[in-house]
């Protein structure tokens, strides 16, 4: 089995059934509790109390803890990713995500164009 760390993006498709993703269901989900979070409020918006909260109680052994150098290491990462190219705008969160997918040496599932021609990154739409 492989594992990934799967973005927000990548966890909603997969549970909206994007067929790009089908692929990766047999993967080893990893994710940060702020990635619960946004997919959380994806969630709940979407389909309703009931089904956000089994999603998250399924997702929720999936998370591992964020370092702090994670914390740092992500905002330096987004900074960087800025200068080069001031039409992106990632989120704090898909960068911590994307450096901890570093660290980790696991690739980074993701759909946000931000990260499409960057190392170590699985993109799928």
């Amino acid at each position: 089995m492989v594992n990934y760390f799967f973005d927000s993006y990548a966890l909603i498709e997969i549970i909206n059934g994007n067929e790009n993703y089908k692929g990766y269901t047999k993967s080893k989900v990893i994710i940060t509790k702020i990635n619960l979070i946004e997919c959380y409020n994806s969630w709940i918006s979407e389909m309703g109390e009931e089904k956000a909260d089994y999603y998250f109680s399924f997702f929720k052994p999936c998370c591992i803890e964020i370092l702090d150098k994670d914390i740092k290491d992500g905002v330096k990462f987004r900074i960087h990713l800025k200068s080069k190219n001031k039409k992106i705008n990632p989120s704090y969160i898909d960068c911590i995500g994307y450096v901890i997918s570093l660290r980790l040496n696991i690739k980074f599932l993701t759909g946000d164009n931000a990260f499409k021609d960057l190392p170590n990154v699985e993109f799928v739409k």
